[in-house]
């Protein structure tokens, strides 16, 4: 098996909303946060404010372990939403809990956003955390990570229920019209599982998850994977980069909007990385093995 490299992600503890960002809005925080109308209305001023093509949602990587039953304290413009307490020590309280019904709370506030925006003719790219970030939210780390060491069968059943949840996830945001979505664990890195269990977690959750996701997909769907989360694939060799070839020098989000509908996946950088250029106009696509 290849080595898995790291991706230095300088964005990875990126909270809070720049406050001339919203300054002159007539927003409220933390009530932005939390209904469609806020977050479309924060949407449409963060991608104005860093004069990007595209909208954004949602602000934290919460809105998953929340919807699970996760206690979230939702902060303020400075700090936004993030977990309050945990409700989990056992894998036995992780596997009971509930299915996500994605026509309440939060999570349906986040859909109803993105509806909204792509009825506007806005391009939304909604975020999707991978199951440490949701995790994170659920049961302290230390006990996740001996779950993993001692009873593997179970952490097992615990992906397996995660899987579950966030395909439902993906099926919901393509019923409300989004067609661009972008996905990372930043509590799943390399830097922190190291790579036995890096190399692990690839094998039972993060390549079975994106080989279902690739046949949820609508053709002209894209999911720009975080590059740890890439790295990770292309390092257990469970996927290979494919070169597209746009001719000429272009920023990555374009390039990514350029090659939907001939591939599923891209992840050489990070979509927060706004001023990212390829100079050589070539697009790495990630195919799955």
């Amino acid at each position: 098996m290849s080595k898995i490299v790291d991706f230095q992600c300088t964005y990875v503890n990126s909270v809070g909303i720049n406050k001339d960002a919203v300054k002159g809005l007539d927003l409220e925080f933390p009530q932005a946060y939390k209904t469609w109308q806020g977050m479309a209305q924060l949407a449409l001023a963060l991608k104005d404010y860093d004069k990007t093509e595209f909208c954004e949602l949602p602000f934290c990587h919460t809105v998953e372990g929340e919807a699970l039953g996760g206690h979230v304290n939702y902060g303020d413009e400075n700090a936004g939403p993030r977990g309050e307490d945990y409700i989990c020590i056992t894998a036995e309280e992780l596997l009971d809990l509930p299915e996500i019904d994605y026509s309440k709370g939060r999570i349906a506030e986040v859909l109803k956003a993105c509806q909204a925006l792509q009825d506007k003719g806005e391009q939304v790219v909604l975020y999707i955390s991978g199951p440490y970030t949701i995790l994170n939210i659920l049961m302290e780390p230390r006990h996740i990570f001996k779950i993993f060491r001692k009873k593997p069968e179970q952490m097992k059943l615990i992906f397996d229920k995660l899987q579950r949840e966030m395909l439902r996830y993906v099926e919901a945001a393509q019923q409300a019209g989004v067609t661009m979505f972008s996905y990372g664990d930043s509590t799943g890195g390399l830097n922190i599982l190291g790579p036995e269990m890096s190399a692990k977690t690839v094998e039972l959750f993060t390549y079975p998850f994106f080989k279902r996701v690739e046949t949820i997909l609508g053709n002209e769907s894209l999911l720009l994977l975080c590059p740890k989360t890439a790295f990770a694939l292309l390092g257990t060799e469970k996927a290979v980069w494919q070169d597209i070839d746009l001719g000429a020098p272009i920023n990555y989000f374009s390039a990514c909007q350029k090659v939907v509908g001939k591939t599923k996946f891209v992840g050489q950088m990070c979509v927060k990385n706004r001023e990212f250029v390829l100079q050589n106009g070539i697009v790495k696509t990630l195919e799955l093995l």
